[in-house]
């Protein structure tokens, strides 16, 4: 094998290897700053952004509404969450800061927004046709360029 084709399979391995670990250091990261900061007891807020490829975000927007907005509708009715809200830009940004939908998410501390809730049974009972769930949900991602989540905190300004 040549020195280029190493290294490209070198990088590319690595790529697959963060991409498999990097989620979940991001949400333990999250929980460890929440904890550190006593913010157990107090609602922790996640934005979440998705970018569609051009001309799909009607597309990603119907199939979030019908596939992955009751799940989250039902998760605020078990108590884990206490907002679910949906913002779109009004006006387009340059590319690399493009983004289409970002979805907000209270939930009702750290603790639970980080405890690895499966949501597996709340699916099965809402989608008992679990081919097209998987089908549709598969797609929605597929239209995706990018999706990104913004664990945030408030900043009191009012205090030095």
């Amino acid at each position: 094998m040549r020195k280029e084709q190493v290294m490209r399979w070198s990088g590319l391995a690595l790529f697959a290897l963060m991409a498999v670990l990097w989620p979940g250091h991001d949400r333990a990261r999250a929980a460890q700053s929440a904890a550190g900061s006593g913010g157990n007891g107090q609602p922790f807020v996640i934005e979440y952004y998705y970018k569609a490829k051009w001309g799909h975000a009607d597309e990603f927007l119907a199939l979030f509404k019908k596939n992955h907005y009751p799940v989250l509708k039902k998760e605020v009715e078990l108590g884990r969450m206490l907002k679910v809200s949906m913002v779109a830009p009004r006006y387009h940004t340059t590319e690399d800061g493009r983004w289409d939908f970002r979805v907000t998410i209270v939930y009702k501390n750290a603790t639970i927004a980080n405890d690895n809730f499966d949501s597996a049974a709340l699916i099965k009972q809402l989608y008992p046709d679990q081919e097209t769930y998987k089908k549709e949900e598969q797609r929605r991602f597929e239209i995706l360029d990018a999706h990104w989540d913004l664990p945030i905190k408030d900043v009191d300004l009012d205090t030095r």
